[in-house]
């Protein structure tokens, strides 16, 4: 009978025996696995080949009817033109959405980052790619008859050269850059208000003059 020590020494050398096998010197080589699924995961690489599925495509589609967290259906207004004039006809800032100072504040930012390299920092249509042509032709906000739903809906479904840029800002970001927008065309229309007057009284006089001299 093998006593208690010489158990001990062997059951020593056993384990020394099974980490000496399990260390290679190849360079990649993790030695021997207990658990391989911990190192080496079931997890498919993305858009990566894969006979698991009737079409050989790893990435799989949302189960119909998902919707991501947050989502607001938009379902009502399509992206073509009858969409836009629905959209411009029906929709209005959500109620009880605040245009506070923060809310401007962070508008603004979302314009500067989207918007103005096109638009312009005022909304005049000279933004960097405008002056570098690349894009030409982009409109001037205060030549426009836009409102706040007609802004939404060319946000989420884009207009003409502009794309949809509903992948980037929220529902949420959305209205707050449509309210931004139209702060842009009511401070580039108010000098124009501001001038006509001016140019009416010099109509007028000159009209006057005319007339006493015949």
């Amino acid at each position: 009978m093998l006593k208690k020590g010489t158990i001990n020494k062997l059951f020593a050398f056993g384990v020394a025996g099974l980490m000496l096998v399990a260390c290679k010197q190849e360079e990649n080589h993790r030695g021997w696995q207990y658990m391989p699924d911990m190192y080496d995961g079931p997890a498919l690489e993305a858009y990566s080949p894969t006979d698991l599925f009737s079409d050989s495509t790893s990435a799989r589609k949302p189960v119909e009817g998902t919707i991501p967290r947050g989502f607001m259906s938009y379902e009502h207004y399509s992206a073509d033109a009858a969409g836009y004039d629905s959209a411009k006809a029906n929709m209005n800032l959500p109620a009880g959405f605040v245009a506070d100072e923060q809310s401007m504040a962070e508008a603004k930012e979302l314009y500067t980052i989207f918007c103005a390299h096109c638009h312009g920092d005022k909304g005049d249509g000279q933004g960097v790619l405008v002056k570098n042509e690349k894009f030409l032709g982009v409109p001037n906000y205060a030549d426009r008859d836009i409102n706040y739903g007609s802004i939404f809906h060319v946000i989420t479904y884009g207009k003409g050269v502009m794309g949809s840029h509903a992948s980037q800002v929220t529902p949420e970001e959305r209205w707050k850059l449509a309210l931004y927008v139209m702060e842009l065309k009511e401070a580039m229309a108010a000098p124009a208000k501001e001038e006509a007057p001016a140019e009416e009284d010099a109509t007028t006089a000159v009209a006057e003059e005319e007339s006493s001299e015949s």
